[in-house]
């Protein structure tokens, strides 16, 4: 499936019924009246939130979608059919944005089966037989009912995770993703194997997280180098960050900096992010060289630095209990939904 996390369409909620102008014209009646029924209100348009969506492919090849409008009134009184609401489902984590030059934010869909209705429909119009009165016996007049609303918007998505991983390009973020979850992500010796974001679920002794892995950064990242920092959006939501730079890399502290100064380019809380690093590949290098980027890190500011190797199993055990250790709002989360699951007993 591919991925994708921006989307620009088109939305329009129906328009409402017309009401019905008719008269009564049954036997033995003398005096007949006015019975146009109202037309039907037309379709809403909802946005839900679902599980089991993880990208915005399918709007690339929809962008244009429409609620039906209500139908028309009829004789009899008879009120027109309601239009159905056009109900989108998105990814949870969804947002929806305004197509203006701030894009700012209409709704914010982070639970399942969260649902906003973003454009109501118009309402059906009146049949003669409301227009009736003392004075006006048999009215003509009706109404063709309301348009509907309509409106661009942007779909953004950002993935909803506990961890992300950040780094330069082959800094192992992909090799540590796959170490310690289900995740199939691309690995390969060179820069920028992972061109979209990759998500995981760590099972780690008690403890239950989701780990997201993005593109890695470059200096100039902010300004669109390289992939760019739109996939840092994917982070936003997370509580931790875990930050790996290379062992063999060449200047660890320089690495460290560099991707420090892009978070901080960026904005949005990620600077201030609780962080965990860690140097990387370590099973490829001597003690020398590892004490000398101990030393560089320690210097750059690096308070606690872990030493992993993704493949060798170095280190995973100490830093994936220093990750759980962290989430204490996740662990939090997860003993409350074990007491839910376990105070009940028909007994």
């Amino acid at each position: 499936m591919h991925f994708l996390d921006q989307a620009k369409i088109y939305i329009k909620s129906g328009a409402g019924g017309p009401g019905a102008v008719s008269f009564r014209r049954e036997k033995y009646i003398e005096f007949g009246g006015p019975d146009g029924g109202d037309g039907g209100k037309g379709g809403d348009v909802i946005f839900e939130a679902v599980p089991g969506l993880n990208t915005l492919i399918d709007f690339r090849y929809t962008q244009h979608l429409k609620a039906p409008r209500g139908k028309g009134g009829a004789g009899r009184n008879q009120t027109g059919a309601g239009g159905k609401d056009l109900v989108i489902k998105v990814p949870v984590g969804t947002q929806i944005l305004a197509d203006d030059e701030e894009r700012s934010v209409i709704a914010d869909l982070t639970k399942e089966g969260e649902r906003i209705v973003l454009l109501e429909g118009g309402m059906g119009g009146r049949g003669n037989a409301s227009y009736k009165s003392s004075t006006n016996r048999a009215p003509r007049q009706h109404q063709p009912g309301m348009d509907g609303e309509e409106m661009w918007v942007w779909l953004r998505l950002k993935l909803l995770a506990d961890v992300g991983l950040v780094g330069l390009p082959n800094a192992g973020k992909s090799t540590f993703l796959n170490a310690v979850t289900n995740a199939k992500a691309k690995v390969g010796a060179y820069p920028f194997t992972t061109i979209h974001p990759k998500l995981g679920v760590v099972m780690h002794k008690n403890a239950e997280f989701v780990m997201a892995d993005i593109p890695g950064l470059i200096e100039g990242a902010a300004d669109g180098a390289g992939i760019g920092d739109r996939f840092l959006g994917h982070v936003e939501r997370t509580q931790l960050l875990v930050h790996l730079i290379d062992a063999d890399g060449g200047d660890p502290a320089k690495a460290y900096r560099t991707v420090r100064s892009e978070l901080e380019a960026y904005g949005a809380g990620l600077e201030d992010k609780e962080e965990i690093v860690a140097l990387s590949r370590v099973d490829t290098v001597d003690e020398g060289v590892l004490d000398i980027a101990r030393q560089e890190l320690a210097a750059a500011g690096v308070k606690q630095l872990h030493e992993v190797s993704a493949l060798a199993g170095t280190g995973m055990q100490t830093i994936l209990d220093a990750i759980a250790q962290r989430l204490p709002e996740k662990a939090r989360e997860d003993e409350e939904e074990a007491g839910e699951d376990t105070t009940w007993s028909p007994l």
